[in-house]
């Protein structure tokens, strides 16, 4: 049994130690569950709401035998004013095993690991990373393609603000991917290059989505144009994902989407709903990837 680690971002991880989380992925979903946890308590701390991160872990640690508690900021003490670092010694000292947190100031997963005692797991802070997220892009990209090394993997979408970008960046490149990234330059700003060596910054979809072997698309807050001046109709007609647009990308690209999705916005549901489409198999991947996750943090594989 190795010892208990946390999951705080991908960046500082080397791709062999990547590589670890995948390998023990694929045999989660090979076999039958074992209760590798039980016993084991895990905290799901949310400062923000969340449907497909929180219920998989949730599920993900079920299916190992563990129990959970999920603490929501507006139904506990948080609401009263708690600190972050007190809730999370308040968990430990309840006999939680584990904090996966989700918070919207980047870094506070660190804070958490700085001040407790027991593994701390990222799942998602901020603008910063949402490594659970990355990880479970790159198995699910791994289930259609042989490797990552030298696909041409697209990005398209609002860059600026996405941490789900800065976790697949930060893993893809490890492995050798080549990464474009697409968007007006008000979601896209062209620094964002530097993200990782290699890293292409695109202002036409076209030129992106060609020869493309994954398609990615990130999620548009309509408020968030409203807020940047930028008109809805005029990032529809640009950047949004046709069936016309996914033609120029390999005949067998596939389309991602880590969700929410909103279809009419930066994807057309003929395209969500498409063959090429594995957008709910990203979902159903997470379960996976999220009991490895736990596995390897908790020290028991």
């Amino acid at each position: 049994m190795s010892r208990t680690r946390s999951l705080i971002e991908l960046e500082h991880l080397s791709a062999d130690e990547i590589a670890v989380f995948l390998k023990l992925a694929r045999r989660m979903q090979s076999g039958q569950p074992k209760p590798l946890l039980r016993g084991k308590r895990i905290a799901l701390l949310f400062y923000e709401a969340s449907t497909r991160t929180r219920v998989s872990f949730e599920f993900a640690a079920k299916l190992l035998g563990t129990h959970t508690s999920v603490i929501n900021a507006t139904a506990s003490s948080i609401e009263k004013g708690e600190s972050l670092v007190d809730t999370g010694k308040t968990l430990q000292a309840l006999g939680a095993d584990c904090i996966v947190v989700r918070h919207p100031s980047s870094g506070a997963p660190h804070v958490l690991n700085r001040n407790l005692q027991v593994p701390i797991i990222n799942a998602g802070d901020g603008m910063h990373e949402h490594p659970s997220q990355g990880l479970l892009d790159a198995y699910t990209i791994l289930r259609h393609k042989k490797s990552l090394k030298g696909l041409r993997i697209t990005m398209i979408g609002d860059i600026q603000h996405s941490r789900v970008v800065r976790s697949n960046v930060h893993l893809l490149s490890k492995f050798g991917a080549q990464i474009v990234l697409c968007g007006p330059p008000e979601l896209l700003p062209e620094h964002a290059g530097a993200l990782a060596p290699g890293v292409k910054v695109s202002r036409h979809i076209e030129e992106a989505t060609r020869k493309a072997d994954v398609v990615m698309m990130l999620r548009v807050q309509k408020e968030r144009l409203a807020g940047l001046r930028l008109d809805a109709n005029h990032y529809i007609a640009h950047y949004q994902l046709t069936p016309e647009r996914l033609k120029l990308a390999k005949s067998d690209a596939i389309v991602m989407h880590p969700g929410p999705m909103v279809r009419g916005m930066e994807i057309q549901s003929e395209i969500a709903d498409g063959p090429q489409s594995v957008i709910e198999e990203q979902v159903h991947n997470g379960v996976y990837v999220r009991m490895a996750i736990l596995s390897i943090c908790l020290g028991v594989q």
